[in-house]
């Protein structure tokens, strides 16, 4: 295997996990922010009021666009096995 498709390969996959990962820590990052400005705002520090929205968000999120995520990855990984032969 050459360097460069080595390094293409490399590539595909940390673009690809990036892409699939961006949609779920996107919104949750959001929602923490938005509960930390509320927190400021009402002098209120309580460590459920953060992770609760965090965590359902992402549960929404994950059945929201699961589908897609496992269209991705499953794209990815066709691609990737039916290259294999052209490597040898």
């Amino acid at each position: 295997m050459h360097a460069d498709l080595a390094l293409k390969m490399m590539a595909d996959l940390f673009s690809t996990g990036l892409l699939v990962c961006v949609p779920v820590l996107g919104l949750t990052m959001l929602v923490g922010l938005l509960i930390a400005v509320i927190q400021v705002v009402t002098q209120v520090q309580e460590m459920s009021l953060t992770f609760v929205p965090k965590l359902f968000t992402a549960a929404v999120v994950m059945i929201a666009a699961g589908p897609w995520m496992l269209r991705t990855l499953t794209r990815y990984t066709v691609q990737l096995w039916t290259g294999i032969p052209a490597l040898f």
